[in-house]
């Protein structure tokens, strides 16, 4: 089954209705069709390739530079235009501060990434939770968090009192998160050892969203970052500064929509 490369415009946006009142979704989804980014679908009309095998060759191969997400066939989901467009509006804005990016991301340079990608996802459930709550999104993604929570400990109460900090402030919630992401990704990058890494976990035991670390799937950041992350001081050194940035924002999110997204659609 050869795939093809396919426009935003090709695709049919399965859910879109659904974040009709989340601009920065809107925002977003404007900034990654002016990048350009194709994304990769079964050639033959009509056919489609199993969820697995997506999850698979996206996981193992995906590249920014490389621009192109692997898709079951020709729908998407409007959260999976928003992750892919935070990963297609950092690669760049690193490349611009440390031109060795561009050829090989260091570690913390693909951590930053994912951070942010997936910290978005918790602001999308707290915008969402009151306006839409029996959309799509909604109804994929609270089952996983919340066995992912129940996993790690956290009672039911405890969760739904996690999913009601998220309503009452999304950009709170998707900073905590992208801090934390960001933060014990690094902390396991230097572990050697089961032991050392779970010290490190144990480290963030008390972080508000400890218990959906591992709904993040840190293991494939880890084993990407140690195969093909580079060893770049100076891109170190950008990256922690940009960090900065956005801890020292008083809204991270609204920093991150000034200076990246409305920046690409300009």
């Amino acid at each position: 089954m050869p795939l093809c490369s396919v426009s935003l415009d090709d695709l049919t946006i399965l859910d879109e209705a659904d974040f009709a009142h989340v601009a920065a979704y809107a925002q977003l989804k404007r900034a990654l069709r002016a990048v350009g980014c194709q994304f990769r679908v079964p050639a033959a009309p009509g056919t489609s390739m199993s969820w697995d095998r997506a999850v698979f060759l996206n996981l193992t191969f995906w590249s920014a530079d490389e621009g192109a997400e692997v898709l079951c066939d020709n729908n998407i989901s409007a959260d999976v235009i928003a992750h892919i467009a935070w990963h297609h509006l950092c690669a760049p804005q690193l490349s611009r501060l440390v031109p060795s990016a561009a050829k090989k991301p260091s570690s913390s340079a693909l951590f930053f990434a994912e951070s942010i990608a997936s910290a978005f996802d918790v602001y999308l459930v707290g915008r969402l939770v009151g306006q839409r709550p029996d959309s799509d999104f909604l109804q994929t993604q609270l089952p996983i968090m919340s066995e992912a929570a129940e996993q790690a400990g956290l009672s039911e109460s405890a969760f739904s009192a996690l999913i009601t900090g998220m309503t009452q402030d999304p950009e709170r919630a998707f900073e905590d998160l992208r801090t934390l992401l960001f933060d014990a990704s690094r902390a396991l990058f230097t572990c050697s050892n089961a032991s050392d890494a779970q010290l490190v976990l144990e480290g963030f035991a008390e972080h508000r969203f400890a218990a959906l670390l591992h709904h993040f799937q840190l293991s494939n950041w880890q084993l990407y970052a140690h195969a093909y992350g580079a060893d770049d001081a100076e891109q170190e050194r950008a990256v922690l500064a940009l960090d900065a940035t956005l801890r020292a924002a008083p809204v991270a999110l609204d920093w991150l929509i000034e200076h990246w997204v409305e920046g690409a659609t300009h």
